[in-house]
Formats: C-alpha cells, structure tokens, sequence
C-alpha cells in the first residue's frame, strides 16, 4: 500500500513539472513591446541575420583565399621488396682498365687500397646503402631493390595578382550588401505584420464587448417577455422572436471567440513565442487610434529615397554596375608564387629529389572564342535594364502614395460618418425598448432596432480599422513605422 502511495505521489510530480515545462510565462505588451520582443525573437528575423553573418564570412573566404596558404603532406611508400632492373646497353667488364680509372677518379683512390677490395665494392659503396646491386658482367646490367621512403613535405604558397581573386571579393561583398537588404525588408514586414495583428485583435476583442454588452442587453428583455407572456401580458411570438435572436447571437459570440484566439496565434506567430503562450494587450483601442494622427500625415510630402523597396531596386541597380565592372577583370592575368620544402626521413639511395623548391606561375587570358567580350556586354546590358527598373519603381511609388493617400482620406471620412450612425442605432434601439415596455412597439421591431445597432457597431469597429490599415501602409510606404 505504501508502495503505490508513493508511486501515485511520483507521478503527481512528474506530471505537475511537465505541465510547468509547457506553459509558457504569460506576457503582458504594449504595441511599442510587441514591436520589439518580435525584433528580439521572430525566427524568419533571426534567419535574416544569420544570413547576414554568413555572408561575411563569406567575405573573408574569399578574401583569405588570396593570402598565404601553408600546407603539410607526410607521404610513406613501400615498394614491397621490388628489385628494378636496368641495362648500360652494351657488354660491360668491371675489370676493365677504363672502368676501373673512371670510377677511381670519381671515387675516394684510398677506398682500393684496403685488402680485398674490389671495382664491384666500389660501385656497391657509390650506389648507396638502400640499394643492394649486382652487375653482371655479360649484360653490362644490374638490379635495384627499390627500399622503402618516408617523407613530408611542407608547402606555402602566396597569390600575387589574380583577376579571379578580386572578382570573388566583391562577389561576396555584394552578397553581402543583398543579405543586410534582405534583413531590413524582413524587419519592415515583421513590424508591419505585429502592428496589424495587434489592431485587428484590439478590435475583436472590442467586437466582442459590443457583441456581450448587447446580448446581455436582448436576454433581459427576453426573461422580462417571458414573464409578461406568464401574466398574460404578451404573446408566445414575442418570446420566440427573442429566443430565435439571442440563439443568433450566441453562435455569432462562439465564432468571434474563435476568431478571436485565430487573430491571437497570428500575434503568437509573428512575435516568436509558442502557440500556448498567455498574451495580454495593455493599449486601449481608443487611446492607440487617437495617438495615430491620420490626418496630419496626409499632408506629409513623399520621399521616394526613405522608401525600402526604392533603395532595394537602387541598390540592385548599383551591384549591377559592379558586376559589370567585375567580369572585365576576367581579361586580367593570374601571378602565383610558391615554396615547396621537402624532409626526407627514408629516402633512396639515387633520389633526386630536392630538399628545397621556389618558382612563380603567370597565367595570361589569351583567347575565349568571344566569351569573356559576351559576358562582359550582357552584363551592361543588364546594369541598364536595372537603371531603367529604378525609374519605374519611383513612378509606382508616386503613383501608390497618392493612392494611400485618397485610402487614407476616405477612410477618415468614412469613420467620421460611422460614428454618428453608431449614435443614431443606439438612440433607435432605446426608443423601440421603450415602446415595446409601454406596449407601443412589437418585439419584432425591437429585434430589428438591435440588429442594425449591432451592424452599426461593426461598421463602426471596421471604419476604425480601415484607417489603421491604411495609415500602416502609408507609413511603411514612407518608412515610417516606428512612429506607430
């Protein structure tokens, strides 16, 4: 028994710590905030700049490749006991006179005069201690046991000019220009993306306000109908009426409710946290519309040069340039110098191969069938495509700033309107309440009085959102929207 005691309290705790490990810490944000934790943690963000860093590396890739490089090899070779076997091309007599003299002058004269030796000896002591030889005096011929090497070998190489290298540089360097672009854009997006979500779910949570306020509001008057029908004071219809409207109503509220939570894992998205995580919104609707001043932008002037999508086309249109410049270098030669420095730890007896090695290379471009003269003009032609794309984008963007400005304007206008009928329903739906108490009014134009007062209410919410929106657009159409 005390053993499933404790098995049952175990569990209890493991459960309870992987239940702390999933919730996540609630958060509490402004707009301002909210800005700034998704700048923080967005996750496409944080891939914008990592690609930002991996471009300069790339840049010192391509710069260290033009620095001096220094290389180790340690190579071992056996020959498994191969005798190599090798011919003067003629009859050869070691004993010779002329044999004997050529190799004594060459040789050390005192190495004959010890007892025994002979011009074989001599010739065995010359070839070296790795080779065991035998000459045979009919063929004028031998054979070499082929020993074992051991060596390393340490190479350090410097290039000196080099067209290609220059070219990889500011091939890079504009990679890099393009991922800091890149980022800024991702930047303007994801600020664009959190200032819309967090409007939009102000405003259903807002929706929804109005939704509960006016259906408590409908199920009072339905209770009070259903105990006036009780005393006989009004008919089954009525009640009906207001039971088929609050039903209406109530599965209105549950899809808001769920659209409501949509809205708020689109925050939930943009800002980097995981989709369980508690998110409270600390500005008020009202007090974050009325800090907007709409209307004081419309008088704003346009400067295309502040707009991000202008400086991407500019920008594009000056690396265009640059790598124009770039493929002429491909007519510029190549100059490499190098040293080789090789240390032999077994080697043969008639190795050749030199401790110590230098030189240079020179690489001149000759003749490419027209190639590098065809790279060269596709990429002007390509600098002045670039340079004309500029243009039309500053004509678009005039264009999209006036239209953004009408948008913002009507809007504004629309909202203004909006308002006064907000007012107008709910002055409606008061007097038909009042008439339908006093007997004066069927419930039926009560339930119509409510419904457009609550299509007043949206059209209001959707008015205020429309000018949001398009002072969002007008903003990051002028960069701007750290004003918001």
């Amino acid at each position: 028994m005390k053993k499933r005691t404790i098995t049952i309290a175990f569990a209890a705790l493991l459960g309870t710590a992987v239940l702390a490990q999933d919730q996540s810490p609630a958060l509490v944000l402004n707009l301002g905030e909210a800005i700034e934790y998704a700048n923080e943690n967005n996750k496409s963000l944080m891939n914008s700049r990592q690609e930002l860093d991996k471009s300069q590396s790339a840049i010192w890739e391509a710069i260290s490749q033009g620095l001096p490089q220094a290389d180790i090899a340690v190579d071992y070779m056996t020959y498994f006991g191969y005798e190599m076997e090798f011919s003067f091309g003629g009859d050869f007599d070691p004993e010779s006179p002329e044999f004997a003299a050529a190799d004594i002058a060459a040789q050390e004269a005192t190495f004959l005069q010890f007892p025994g030796t002979t011009v074989m000896d001599l010739y065995r002591y010359s070839a070296g201690s790795f080779y065991e030889t035998t000459l045979s005096s009919e063929l004028g011929g031998g054979t070499i046991l082929m020993s074992d090497q051991f060596t390393a070998k340490l190479q350090v190489s410097q290039l000196i000019f080099s067209g290609q290298y220059i070219v990889g540089i500011q091939t890079a360097k504009l990679a890099k220009e393009i991922a800091g672009m890149a980022l800024s854009n991702s930047e303007v997006s994801t600020k664009e993306a959190v200032i819309s979500a967090y409007y939009l779910t102000l405003i259903t949570e807002r929706s929804l306000d109005f939704l509960e306020g006016n259906l408590e509001n409908l199920r009072s008057m339905m209770q009070q109908t259903e105990k006036m029908f009780e005393a006989g004071m009004a008919e089954k219809t009525d009640t009906d009426q207001f039971k088929v409207t609050v039903n209406q109503l109530e599965n209105t509220k549950r899809s808001m409710e769920r659209g409501l939570e949509l809205n708020y894992n689109m925050l939930r998205f943009t800002l980097g946290v995981p989709a369980g995580t508690e998110i409270t919104l600390s500005d008020n609707l009202e007090s974050l519309f009325n800090e907007m001043a709409a209307i004081d932008l419309l008088m704003k002037d346009f400067d295309k040069e502040q707009n991000i999508t202008y400086q991407m086309v500019a920008a594009e249109s000056e690396i265009n340039k640059k790598l124009w410049n770039i493929e002429k270098w491909n007519y510029a030669p190549t100059f490499v110098g190098f040293y080789n420095y090789n240390q032999k730890i077994l080697t043969a007896g008639f190795d050749m191969t030199p401790n110590h090695l230098a030189g240079l290379s020179l690489s001149i471009p000759v003749f490419s069938s027209g190639m590098r003269k065809a790279k060269v003009n596709q990429a002007r032609i390509q600098y002045e495509m670039s340079e004309r794309n500029s243009e039309i984008m500053a004509d678009q963007l005039e264009i999209q700033n006036r239209q953004l400005k009408y948008n913002l304007e009507s809007s504004v206008e629309n909202y203004t309107t909006q308002i006064e009928n907000v007012e107008v329903a709910e002055n409606v739906l008061k007097s038909y309440q009042r008439k339908y108490q006093n007997g004066m009014a069927s419930s039926m134009e009560v339930t119509q009085a409510n419904s457009s007062y609550l299509e007043a209410q949206s059209s209001y919410l959707s008015a205020m959102f429309d000018v949001m929106n398009a002072r969002i657009q007008l903003e990051k159409l002028m960069n701007n929207l750290s004003n918001l």
